[in-house]
């Protein structure tokens, strides 16, 4: 998705270029104040080499204990910066993916030299300046302004001229306590979901145990003897994809956690052709990633199918013995404890994934009972109009912050 900057924005955008940005700007009825004028830049560095914890920043969890751990414990922290309980911080080079946040964990902590710390005036909420650096808005500028300097780095000085959207300090709390409960109804309907996807792994597991322990002397047969047709997907199809397609085109992102996403799904129309035959999905179908992040797996749903779907080069398409193994039985066991170990032992490079033919026949599969495959395929259809549920809920909750965020810093 291509974000256009409103006009206020550009027009605060090439100001700052030109280095004619104000303190306030009043454009279509909208007061922008300059973000420099309620921050200071942090810079203690923890010159005495305290023992005080290494933290790092990432988009998704924020401030979090530094990965390196040990390999950290052991350098000298002379020159590394100090960031006291309230103060923000970001790496220059990551802050265009959102690797942005405020310390809220501990009294002190300490962080990179790379990074830059800030202060924040008690005019302006640490968490409302928090949901401004991660919009959308905000996130586009960065990427117009750091564009073009070294390793597109977003120096502070660049930030001191955003424009921001300012009301007073008792709005911008209600703002905050807004999207807030908000982002805590979505985290805990994400929550849900996981436990939802933990439960049919733990049913699996109960039901059929792993290949290893064979705990119910299960039949272990190779995969081969249960495949009625074997096919990977088209290579050179770039040149059919377009925006109004008739028909999907399923590749490696779409094929996860045993099913398949249609969401962002490349369309194309397909050639009249053999090749368009044979990678041509049917319903029940079994597909598995073999390149990359190898035995990923989906099941082909009827929608799918009967939309029209093909498979790309990444994939490879499996067709079962329905009257053996149910596709969806398959599909789990691929991705169990049982399936995941077999796919790594044989990746044939050792350096770039991949897996031919004769790696997906030789794949050891337990069998149980039909009637038991059945059973789990019957106990995650259920789950699945569960987490049906949940997830419109999340979507709604999603759109409605994604609006609201919009709506406050423009």
């Amino acid at each position: 998705m291509v974000l256009h900057l409103p006009r206020f924005w550009v027009f605060y955008d090439d100001n700052f270029r030109k280095g004619k940005a104000n303190k306030f700007e009043f454009v279509d009825g909208f007061m922008k104040a300059r973000l420099g004028d309620y921050i200071r830049e942090y810079s203690v560095r923890n010159k005495i080499n305290e023992d005080i914890p290494v933290y790092s920043v990432t988009n998704s969890q924020g401030f979090c204990k530094d990965y390196f751990g040990k390999e950290v414990a052991s350098k000298d922290k002379s020159t590394y910066k100090i960031v006291p309980k309230g103060c923000f911080a970001y790496n220059p080079s990551r802050i265009n993916v959102g690797s942005v946040d405020w310390q809220r964990n501990e009294e002190r902590v300490i962080v990179s030299p790379l990074y830059n710390v800030f202060s924040v005036s008690s005019d302006l909420d640490n968490q409302y300046l928090y949901y401004f650096l991660k919009s959308d808005i905000a996130l586009c500028l960065i990427k117009n302004i750091a564009t073009g300097s070294v390793r597109d780095n977003l120096k502070l000085s660049m930030l001191y001229e955003f424009p921001i959207n300012l009301p007073n300090i008792e709005r911008q709390k209600e703002i905050v306590s807004t999207l807030d409960k908000l982002q805590s109804i979505i985290t805990h309907l994400r929550i849900q979901l996981e436990k939802l996807d933990l439960l049919v792994k733990a049913r699996f597991v109960e039901m059929f145990g792993d290949i290893y322990t064979n705990k119910y002397d299960l039949l272990i047969c190779p995969l081969s003897d249960y495949i009625t047709f074997l096919t990977s997907g088209s290579r050179g199809w770039a040149k059919y994809c377009t925006e109004n397609g008739t028909d999907w085109f399923i590749t490696i992102k779409n094929v996860k956690a045993c099913k398949i996403t249609t969401h962002n799904i490349q369309q194309l129309n397909a050639p009249d052709n053999m090749e368009a035959k044979r990678t041509k999905v049917q319903e029940d179908d079994l597909l598995i990633s073999i390149t990359a992040d190898l035995g990923r797996t989906g099941v082909v749903t009827k929608e799918i199918a009967e939309h029209g779907a093909y498979i790309n080069q990444h994939l490879t398409c499996v067709r079962l013995n329905k009257s053996k193994i149910t596709p969806i039985y398959a599909a789990y066991f691929m991705e169990s404890n049982s399936g995941r170990p077999q796919f790594e032992a044989k990746n044939q490079t050792g350096v770039k994934a991949g897996l031919n033919f004769d790696s997906i026949k030789s794949l050891k599969i337990s069998v149980p009972p039909l009637t038991l495959q059945n059973q789990f395929a019957d106990f995650v259809k259920q789950i699945d109009k569960s987490k049906s549920i949940l997830q419109q809920e999340l979507d709604k909750a999603q759109m409605l912050f994604d609006s609201l965020m919009q709506e406050y810093f423009g």
